[in-house]
Parts: structure tokens; C-alpha cells; sequence
């Protein structure tokens, strides 16, 4: 496939239609993360776009997942599209610890 075609295809969700333009830029993304937080190779990184269904909230976010060696889970999110998201939009390394991922907290917040 060249650079010029869309990914499309579908799921469990529904079916979806990615741009080269939306993949580059979650790829972006999830570089920024593993750089910003120095996460290795094998660590996985994880950008998502999704649409908030909470009244209030933006209408697309952007979620960042990822997990470090020791299995711990981190999540944050972005209040604009992937496609709008630029580097000083993640959070300042020293916030790792407060963007530790403990599942459901009761809260439709975030």
C-alpha cells in the first residue's frame, strides 16, 4: 500500500476510515510519548482517538496509554484531535507517577 491510501476496516465498535495523515500523526504521538517519558522498546505505547460521550466535554480526545517494564499502566488525555496534537501538549515528565492508570475510579471525568 502506498502512503496515498486510507486504512479502512471495521470492528467489534464499528467500521472506521484512517487517513495517512491521522495514522502519521497518532504515530507522532505515541513517539513523543516514549521519548518525553524514556520508555524503551519494548515498552508499549498506545494513541487513540475518541469521541467523549460526557456533556461538557470536547467532542474528540485524544487518550494515551502505556506500560512500563514493570507492568505498570499510564493514561492521559488530550482534549483535541490526534491531528491537532503537538509536543507541549503531554504532560512534564516529573507528572509520571500522578498518570499511573488504576482503573475505574467511579469517575466520568476522565
Amino acid at each position: 500500500m502506498d502512503n496515498s491510501q486510507a486504512i479502512t476496516g471495521g470492528t467489534a465498535f464499528g467500521s472506521f476510515t484512517r487517513s495517512p495523515t491521522h495514522l502519521a500523526a497518532v504515530e507522532r504521538v505515541e513517539q513523543w510519548t516514549r521519548k518525553r517519558f524514556t520508555l524503551g522498546a519494548n515498552s508499549v505505547v498506545i494513541a487513540a482517538e475518541i469521541k467523549c460521550q460526557v456533556p461538557g466535554c470536547p467532542p474528540i480526545e485524544t487518550v494515551i496509554a502505556f506500560w512500563t517494564g514493570d507492568s505498570t499502566r499510564y493514561r492521559f488525555k488530550i482534549f483535541k484531535p490526534v491531528e491537532a496534537v503537538i509536543e507541549d501538549d503531554l504532560p512534564v515528565s516529573w507528572l509520571l507517577p500522578s498518570l499511573i492508570d488504576y482503573g475505574d475510579l467511579g469517575c466520568d471525568c476522565c
